[in-house]
């Protein structure tokens, strides 16, 4: 079974009809469980490995760069396996990623963390690479971008859940901690304390392996339908011969540079390199800046950022495309993004009156406003991904999978701009650093208005 030339089946009665969206629903669960473990995991390991800021952001590193490594390759596993094996083979491959944890908390020797967060991305990139275009691919274009946001509820709740149960399960029996505390320990009682912290790690990664082992036998037996392409196809064809590219290896899918003649294709991959930047730096930096601050609970942080995206997508969920295009749900992310930044870079690190205002009065823990900002770009964040997704996806076709493979390596900014952030805070300050984001937003907001709608170069 290849992903091209595939005709969609006819849709099942009863129950059977919902099997496909629930099931590629538990992925994207799966995929914010685990993408969102980083946003505690790296305030935990720079203390337990006694970490630089710069060398902490390399647990995002490595696992968003296995998207960039790993992307093309997994989209030819797909064309050998079909969509619902290569589900399956990506949830064992996460498995054998958090399996590697073990003997990396055992030696709290960093290195292997790193290859442990490298296998986990590779098995998220074939799971990406086939869920994407699948839940796109389930219903009319112009309601896409409305599924994704509903997917992204799922993802980002349990962004919201990741970094909490990772704080209740590792942490639980130990005192809070975070950088500013360690710093100020006796040598012995550290050392004491950053033992116990990597074992703990161990029993929650044993039974995440297990589970997800389970998932991967699961995905086998369930029945997925078959994504049709049929008018996308025709349209890709047209374009082809439009463009002057056309000749006979088009009817294979090996003609991977070909998919750079779509210029909405390409620039979408641009933007969501610069959007998965942001939304890791947003989301995996906001624990570190806050420990360096000595906030409490700094490993949950992540989750008030995560709040802020459900929000965003629930506010997509049910205006898209009823009041507003996908097009001005990106240009208005791209505008609140810049404002929320700018916002960041000016606002006070001690004063917590907007967390006073917009949640202290529910007894929820309040933060700096610095901090605040920075959860609330998750808001900005939230319709972005969702948004740019069928834009760049539209009329492809055969190309389907080759462009959901682009645009999967797009997932690098996520790799490169917390390194960006990490340099630049070491340079100016953390507070200051987050600046970068801002050229980010713009060329996001360049691709709601302009980009999305190239169709020749």
């Amino acid at each position: 079974m290849t992903l091209h030339a595939q005709t969609s089946v006819a849709p099942p009665s009863g129950l059977a009809r919902y099997t496909p969206i629930v099931s590629i629903g538990l992925l994207f669960f799966i995929f914010g469980f685990i993408t969102w473990l980083n946003g505690a995991l790296i305030p935990f390991l720079q203390m337990v490995c006694e970490l630089t800021e710069i060398q902490a952001l390399l647990i995002a590193f490595c696992f968003y760069i296995a998207y960039v490594v790993m992307a093309l390759p997994m989209a030819k596993i797909l064309e050998k396996t079909g969509y619902q094996k290569g589900m399956s083979l990506g949830l064992g491959i996460i498995a054998l990623g958090c399996a590697l944890f073990v003997p990396a908390a055992l030696s709290a020797w960093f290195p292997i963390f790193l290859l442990a967060q490298f296998v986990v991305g590779s098995g998220l990139t074939i799971l990406q690479t086939a869920s994407n275009p699948f839940i796109v691919r389930l219903g009319s274009e112009e309601s896409a971008a409305a599924r994704i946001a509903f997917m992204g509820l799922l993802n980002k709740a349990a962004g919201v859940l990741a970094p909490i149960i990772f704080t209740a399960l590792v942490l639980n029996g130990l005192p809070d901690v975070n950088q500013e505390m360690l710093s100020a320990m006796a040598e012995q009682d550290r050392a004491a304390l950053i033992n116990d912290m990597s074992v703990s790690l161990i029993q929650p990664y044993i039974g995440m392996a297990i589970a997800l082992a389970v998932l991967a036998l699961g995905f086998t037996k369930i029945n997925l339908p078959a994504i049709g392409e049929g008018n996308s196809e025709k349209n890709s064809e047209q374009h082809s011969d439009q463009s002057g590219n056309a000749d006979s290896s088009l009817n294979t899918p090996q003609a991977d540079k070909r998919i750079l003649q779509f210029p909405h294709l390409v620039l979408g991959a641009v933007s969501l390199f610069f959007y998965v930047g942001v939304e890791v730096v947003a989301g995996d930096t906001i624990g570190l800046y806050g420990s360096s601050l000595g906030v409490d609970n700094a490993t949950t942080l992540t989750s008030y950022t995560m709040v802020a995206m459900v929000i965003g997508y629930a506010i997509g969920l049910v205006c898209i495309p009823r009041l507003f295009s996908q097009q001005a749900a990106l240009l208005g992310s791209a505008v609140t993004g810049v404002l929320f930044t700018c916002a960041i870079l000016f606002a006070s690190d001690r004063s917590t009156s907007i967390s006073d205002t917009l949640w202290g009065w529910a007894g929820i823990q309040v933060l700096p406003n610095s901090v605040a900002l920075i959860a609330l770009l998750g808001f900005a964040n939230a319709l972005v991904w969702p948004a740019i997704w069928p834009l760049a996806l539209n009329n492809l076709g055969k190309y389907t999978a080759q462009g959901s493979a682009l645009l999967i390596m797009g997932i690098a900014g996520g790799a490169i701009l917390p390194m960006v952030y990490g340099g630049a805070s070491e340079w100016v300050g953390g507070q200051h650093a987050y600046a970068i984001m801002l050229p980010c937003y713009c060329f996001i907001g360049y691709y709601a208005i302009w980009g999305s709608k190239k169709q020749t170069w």
